[in-house]
This record gives C-alpha cells, sequence and structure tokens, in this order.
C-alpha cells in the first residue's frame, strides 16, 4: 500500500523533528482553550516542532452516564474555530458518528476516529468523504498487522490524508501496555504514526466509574516512542489536571510540557544522527 504523504501541517523536513498532537481532553470552557493552545504554540516555535492543537468537543465514550461530556457541540466547536483562525495552527477533534463528520470538519483540519470505533467502517468512510485528514486511532483490542482495513476503508472514498495513532493495547482488564513493534509495523503502511502517550497510560474501567492514570510515567514512554522512531506524539494537558473535568488522571501538567519536549528533541535529533 503506497499513500501520498499531503500532510504539509506535520511536515517537519525543515526541523527535522517530530510533530506534536497537544491540548486538553475536552473544551471545557471559552477561556482555557485559548491559553493552553497559545503557551503550545510558543513552545513548539521555540523548539522548532510542527504543532497540531488537539481538543475533543464533546466526550461521547464516558464510564459514568453523570460525567461531564462538554459544554455544547455547536460552542466547542466554534472555539476549536476560532483557536485555528487566531493562531493560524492546524487543530484536530474526535468525531463519534457519521453525522458528525461533515459538521466537524467545518472547523477543524483533521477529523479523529476514536480507538474504540476504529472498526466502524460508515465512520471511517464519512470522515474519508469530507476531504479532510483523518486519524484513526488504533482499537486497544486490534494488532498493527489489522488496522490496515481501516486505512483501506478510508482509502476507498479517494482521501489518501491518513494518520495511524498507537494508545497502548489491554492489558487485562484495568491496565494498558505499549507495544512499541506496532511504530515500524504501521509505519510500513505509508502513513505517519503519532503515539499517544498519555491515553497509553491510562487505567480503564475502574470500579468507581473514573478512569485512572499514571502520569508520571509520561516522559519515560515519550522517549521511548521517539527512541522507536515515532513520527508524531500525543499528549493531553491541563493547567491543573487535578480540576479537569475529564482524563485528568492521565494528563500532563502545562508547565511539564516545556521540559519534556526538550528532551524529547534531543532524543530525536541523536536517532537521526545515528
Amino acid at each position: 500500500m503506497k499513500l501520498i504523504e499531503d500532510l504539509p501541517f506535520i511536515k517537519h523536513a525543515n526541523s527535522g523533528n517530530f510533530f506534536l498532537i497537544a491540548g486538553p481532553c475536552v473544551i471545557e470552557d471559552e477561556k482555557s482553550p485559548f491559553l493552553i493552545a497559545e503557551k503550545l504554540h510558543i513552545l513548539t516555535e521555540k523548539y522548532k516542532i510542527p504543532f497540531i492543537f488537539k481538543a475533543s468537543y464533546r466526550k461521547a465514550n464516558r464510564s459514568k452516564g453523570t460525567s461531564f461530556t462538554g459544554i455544547g457541540d455547536e460552542i466547542a466547536l466554534k472555539i476549536l474555530g476560532a483557536v485555528r483562525k487566531q493562531l493560524e495552527i492546524p487543530v484536530i477533534t474526535d468525531i463519534h458518528s457519521t453525522a458528525e463528520a461533515a459538521v466537524a470538519a467545518n472547523y477543524v483540519d483533521i477529523l479523529q476516529i476514536p480507538a474504540f470505533l476504529s472498526r466502524q467502517s460508515d465512520l471511517l468512510m464519512a470522515a474519508g468523504q469530507t476531504g479532510k485528514a483523518v486519524n484513526i486511532k488504533k482499537g486497544q483490542f486490534l494488532s498493527a498487522e489489522s488496522i490496515p482495513v481501516a486505512v483501506e476503508k478510508v482509502l476507498e472514498t479517494g482521501n489518501n490524508r491518513i494518520m495511524l495513532t498507537e494508545r497502548g493495547s489491554m492489558f487485562g482488564y484495568h491496565d494498558l501496555v505499549v507495544d512499541y513493534r506496532n511504530i515500524p509495523e504501521m509505519q510500513r503502511i505509508g502513513v505517519p504514526v503519532v503515539l499517544d502517550v498519555t491515553h497509553s497510560l491510562q487505567q480503564p474501567n475502574q470500579p468507581a466509574g473514573v478512569t485512572g492514570g499514571r502520569p508520571d510515567l509520561i516522559p519515560c514512554i515519550a522517549k521511548a516512542g521517539i527512541a522507536a522512531g515515532v513520527d508524531g506524539i500525543f499528549i493531553e494537558t491541563h493547567p491543573d489536571p487535578s480540576k479537569a473535568k475529564s482524563d485528568g488522571a492521565n494528563m500532563l501538567a502545562l508547565d511539564k510540557v516545556e521540559n519534556l519536549l526538550e528532551q524529547l528533541v534531543r532524543i530525536r535529533k541523536a536517532v537521526t544522527e545515528c
């Protein structure tokens, strides 16, 4: 399978760097997305890292029915569109149904297929039909060898602007592990491959109904991903993860992002010089 990489916003030929997908888990209010995006934009400009701002406009996969899901689809999508326009940066968000694809495509550059939905043919094809780039998160239940069929569904729409994301594999009922062999295996398909660091450190399906996590391991997982040659890094971040309304247990504090990026850039340089 040979694909054309028509993804100008993740090109790293000039810097030799990985690209970064980062932002809060979900749009929580009208102000914080701009604060987070601006801080990340400044840092990625400093370290010459291509940057894509990430935030879900709505969270459909929640442990409890009472969990926070969003501030309203239209409001959140308009905020994403405003961040994109004001900071002149590309933006990515999740979609959960075929009807959402065309709507979200009006506000963002990349449509993301959640891991649990990576086998949903209609959703993949609806995303592809928008002409937007599509990031398919490999299901926690799938091997890298099985993901080409998901890529083929998007290709059938005539859209070859595709990325794949590794986000860990289920290891029992309440844990995930990262199999770094999946990175080169998916790169053989001919698309950029991203490592979702923070979701790989989730501890899902907790009896209390709130997902846990191991944010202390974020540097370890990220560094190993860069050493393994991943094209992009995905990190959810928040000014105060303890107050985040979604996935706070596995997010990186915003004030810790720069130190991690500085280390990752050095590792990337060492890897490319080998």
